[in-house]
């Protein structure tokens, strides 16, 4: 097997940063420092993330909504706010409201204790919920 050139990667990376762009509205510094050191990992693990981020339309089985609040309750769940707010952000704008997300955080709490709501699901919820106030105030 053939090793890709600096150019093909360089050129694959900036398409997951265009990628990123597109889902999340930012590319994550755990991304960014991924495409620094480890850009061919970063290869792999797009592929994958492409995978499940498919839509029902292009052979996806879950629309995106609940692909993204999956992926935030996996963060709560691990204590990552910083990734719960960006999958947050693209959930919500797919449609999840402030009080979808505050019954999904009832749920991790009733398995994995209530840590998980006091490190990160309530302060998910608040910023949830600043996110509806300035969409409401957007004309």
């Amino acid at each position: 097997m053939t090793q890709p050139t600096k150019a093909d990667v360089d050129r694959e990376i900036a398409a997951v940063k265009a990628h990123f762009m597109e889902t999340l509205g930012n590319v994550p510094e755990p991304i960014r420092a991924m495409a620094d050191y480890a850009p061919e990992a970063l290869l792999g693990y797009t592929r994958t993330r492409h995978y499940i981020m498919r839509t029902p339309e292009d052979g996806g089985a879950l629309d995106l909504r609940t692909k993204e609040l999956i992926y935030v309750l996996l963060d709560v769940v691990t204590g990552n706010l910083d990734g719960a707010k960006n999958h947050l952000g693209a959930a919500m704008r797919a449609g999840l409201t402030t009080a979808q997300l505050a019954e999904a955080c009832m749920q991790v709490m009733a398995v994995c204790g209530i840590t998980t709501w006091g490190q990160t699901g309530w302060k998910l919820c608040d910023y949830a919920a600043e996110l509806e106030k300035k969409a409401a105030a957007t004309p």
